[in-house]
Formats: C-alpha cells, structure tokens, sequence
C-alpha cells in the first residue's frame, strides 16, 4: 500500500494552519506528523482526530494506492 498525504498538505495551506498548529489542534504527536510527511501509515484513531479538527473526511486528507495498482501503469 501507498499512502499519500498530498491533500491534506494543501488542505493546510488553504486553512493557512502549519503542521504544528495541525498536531496541537488534532492532539497527535510530533511522530505522527513525521510518519505522514514520509507517506507512511497511521492509525484510523490518528485519521479520525486530524478529520475532526479539520471539520473533513478522511477522503479530503489521504489518498491509498493499492501496489497492484501502482504495478499496473508500469
């Protein structure tokens, strides 16, 4: 799996909030920020917070690629 945080970047831009604004309103850890901005996986617990202090779906801050689809435009 291939996750891309791309949205959620330029959600922040849009709302003008940094990643430490995002971490202290959200109420998640400096690692979970960190993880994200390398495209790795969080918790759905993680997910559900960032949504909810952001006021938006989980389809508005994270994109999944599943591999075989990566592997099919090759």
């Amino acid at each position: 799996m291939t996750y891309s945080y791309n949205k959620l970047w330029k959600l922040l831009i849009d709302k003008n909030l940094t990643k430490t604004q995002l971490k202290d309103k959200a109420g998640v850890s400096t690692n979970i920020i960190a993880k994200m901005g390398k495209g790795e996986s969080i918790s759905m617990d993680s997910l559900a917070k960032i949504c909810v202090a952001l006021e938006c779906s989980m389809d508005d801050i994270v994109e999944i690629t599943s591999d075989k689809e990566i592997n099919n435009d090759n």
